[in-house]
C-alpha cells in the first residue's frame, strides 16, 4: 500500500541523514583532534563523536530494517488485518511516546550545551563540549522533528483503516 511504502522510505532515507551528520561529525571531530589540537575545538570534538556514533547506529538499522518493515506491515494488511490493530498500531503508540522522550533529552542536552557555551571561559575544553554538545542536539532534535511528523501522519493512517 502506498502509505505504507511512503512512510517507510521516508525513514529510510532519514536515516542516509543521520548517518551522513554522524560521519561528518566524526571528520570534524578527527579534524580538530589531529590537527588544531587546541582545548576548545578538542572539547567540541568529544560530543560530536559520541553524538556520531549513535546516528550511525541507529542511522544504518534504520536503513537496513526499513525494506523489511514494508514487506512486513504489506503482508499484515493483505493477510492478517486484525495484526493491524494488535501490532502494527501498539508499536507505533511506543514509537510516538519514544519521541516524546527523545525530544526531552535533546532539548536538555542543548539546553546544557548552551549553558556550558555561556558559562565557560572562551577557548576551553568545556566551552568546546558545551558548542559541540549544542551542535549535535540540535541535529537530532530537527531529524527527530521531521520523523515524528511523520510518525503521526503513519499512526493516524493505521487508526483510519479501523
Amino acid at each position: 500500500m502506498e502509505q505504507i511504502s511512503k512512510y517507510f522510505n521516508a525513514e529510510k532515507y532519514e536515516s542516509v541523514l543521520f548517518v551522513l551528520v554522524g560521519v561528518f561529525a566524526i571528520i570534524f571531530a578527527a579534524y580538530f583532534l589531529v590537527k588544531i589540537k587546541l582545548p576548545f575545538y578538542s572539547g567540541m570534538a568529544y560530543p560530536l563523536i559520541a553524538v556520531a556514533l549513535i546516528q550511525i547506529v541507529v542511522g544504518t538499522s534504520v536503513y537496513f530494517r526499513s525494506p523489511k518493515d514494508i514487506i512486513r506491515v504489506n503482508h499484515i494488511l493483505e493477510n492478517e488485518k486484525s495484526k493491524i490493530y494488535a501490532e502494527e498500531i501498539p508499536r507505533m503508540k511506543v514509537v510516538m511516546k519514544n519521541f516524546v522522550i527523545y525530544r526531552w533529552i535533546e532539548i536538555i542536552l542543548l539546553l546544557v550545551g548552551i549553558i556550558m557555551f555561556f558559562y565557560f571561559e572562551p577557548n576551553t575544553l568545556w566551552k568546546g563540549v558545551g558548542l559541540g554538545l549544542s551542535i549535535q542536539a540540535s541535529f537530532m532534535l530537527l531529524l527527530d522533528f521531521f520523523a515524528e511528523s511523520r510518525g503521526k501522519t503513519y499512526l493516524e493512517f493505521l487508526q483510519q483503516l479501523a
